[in-house]
């Protein structure tokens, strides 16, 4: 890729008024390009720019629409291996979680493209004769579309794809840590089908183009995704306008692990849940909840499993925990390892900066033992590679330290239960449960969402965007 890398505004690249440098964590010499920023005025184009290009692209064929998700869905299956190897470089999550998640953002367009032809109406009898009544969805406008830096294109992807199928315009800001990935996917956009300013791609700090597009008048929806701080600044920016607003904010998961539980099975579920990506998910299962019978052989066993664990450069071969995302959220980390032992709990393994053949933000994976839910490790989303174990006694006590949080989005359960199993899907406090599986790892097709301070506003994903992404109209006509 060229070292420039414009802003695009009504089907133009455009430059912007300043631009940042993209590093690569995994090594700091590595510039991966410069990347144009947007300002204040820029998003404020980009806006009206969607605006014009809503009332061509909402009022298109749905063969238009179809076609032109499977293009782009077509293209990032296509070059997942190059695609994911530019967003390892970029966010430092190892080469084959970076080409899966490229392959995952393609079978997102690839099943909103099968949504645009399932659009179907409903028709109802009236309580009055000779009248009859249809309810239909219709886009709605133009929307904001703000993604967060730990999924550099899955996450803004399962986001503009909906949005596209149902007719509407977008204006998106990427996270400003990962603008790579981001101007891929609009490069691969742009050549698509699409009448100009349906799709506008912005970069840049939150104080210019965040908060000019979280406070304008002139969009009809905003999707976030971000820390819970910021998700409440959205929601408070566009209630004063009326704009709809869908929030994915944070979380603090829970792994529970029962005496009946498969050990093995539980260990690299905590591994895949915890650690995976560096710990940089809003999945990731940061409190580990563990019964008094099997304690002991868990901590073990998951010791273990970290020793093994080879932390590195995200392009290295066997590579499974690459660098933090920069060096904020590393210090970030580093400063939560501090105060977890200051609270009182035992650093058990990891937890120290590491040193690799390059220069990077490289951090061993962490584990807390002998934590309890009140510490504020325990309480305060950390994003790190950084898990807690929690004993307790049996069953109910896990579920209650479990749902004892603000947040609400996975919970997992390792058990062989079914009567357990069963409970705690209806009884978890939370927008996804899993059994026996990683808090980390969710499907396309279905809805993704939380409860309490996790989310807030319809769900994403699956047939449930049609929630957020369009607007209802109910019609009578007499015959």
């Amino acid at each position: 890729m060229s070292n420039s890398h414009p802003l695009y505004i009504h089907g133009q690249w455009v430059a912007g008024a300043t631009r940042i440098k993209n590093i690569n964590p995994s090594d700091l010499s590595d510039v991966i390009g410069e990347f144009d920023q947007a300002s204040s005025e820029q998003t404020k184009e980009a806006i009206r720019a969607a605006q014009a290009g809503f009332a061509d692209w909402s009022t298109s064929g749905l063969e238009q629409r179809y076609g032109v998700l499977m293009a782009i869905g077509d293209e990032l299956i296509a070059r997942k291996n190059e695609l994911g190897e530019l967003l390892s470089r970029e966010e430092g999550k190892p080469l084959a979680e970076g080409q899966g998640e490229v392959y995952r953002s393609g079978q997102f367009f690839h099943y909103y493209a099968a949504e645009v032809l399932r659009q179907i109406d409903e028709r109802t009898e009236s309580v009055r004769p000779g009248v009859e009544v249809d309810t239909r969805r219709e886009p709605l406008g133009v929307v904001g579309i703000i993604s967060p830096w730990n999924f550099p294109m899955a996450t803004a992807v399962w986001k503009i794809a909906p949005a596209l199928a149902f007719g509407n315009a977008v204006v998106f800001k990427p996270a400003n840590l990962v603008p790579a990935s981001a101007w891929e996917l609009a490069k691969i956009i742009s050549k698509q089908d699409l009448p100009a300013g349906t799709f506008n791609l912005v970069m840049g700090s939150g104080g210019d183009v965040g908060e000019t597009l979280i406070n304008s008048p002139d969009i009809q929806a905003v999707s976030f995704t971000g820390s819970l701080e910021v998700g409440r600044r959205v929601a408070a920016a566009t209630v004063g306008n009326l704009v709809k607003c869908q929030l994915e904010m944070g979380s603090k998961n829970a792994l529970v692990v029962l005496d009946d539980a498969d050990l093995d099975l539980a260990v690299e579920a905590a591994f895949n849940g915890a650690y995976s990506g560096s710990g940089q998910k809003c999945t990731a299962s940061s409190r580990l909840i563990v019964t008094d019978a099997v304690h002991d052989e868990f901590v073990a066993k998951l010791k273990a499993r970290l020793e093994q664990a080879k932390v590195g450069h995200a392009l290295e071969e066997g590579v499974q925990i690459g660098p933090i995302a920069d060096e904020r959220q590393l210090e970030s980390n580093l400063a939560w390892i501090e105060r977890g032992q200051k609270e009182g709990a035992t650093l058990a393994f990891g937890g120290s900066r590491v040193e690799a053949d390059t220069e990077g933000y490289y951090m061993a994976p962490a584990l807390f033992t002998d934590t309890s839910n009140t510490m504020a490790i325990n309480r305060e989303e950390v994003f790190g590679p950084i898990a807690c174990v929690i004993r307790v006694p049996d069953y109910e006590t896990a579920l209650a330290t479990l749902n004892d949080t603000q947040y609400g989005l996975t919970a997992g359960i390792i058990t062989n239960s079914l009567k357990y199993a069963s409970d705690f899907k209806a009884r978890a406090q939370t927008g996804c449960v899993m059994v026996n599986l990683p808090t980390a790892g969710t499907d396309y097709h279905v809805p993704f969402g939380g409860r309490k301070n996790s989310s807030f506003g319809p769900r994403e994903q699956g047939q449930y965007a049609r929630e957020f992404y369009t607007v209802v109209k109910t019609c009578y006509v007499r015959a």
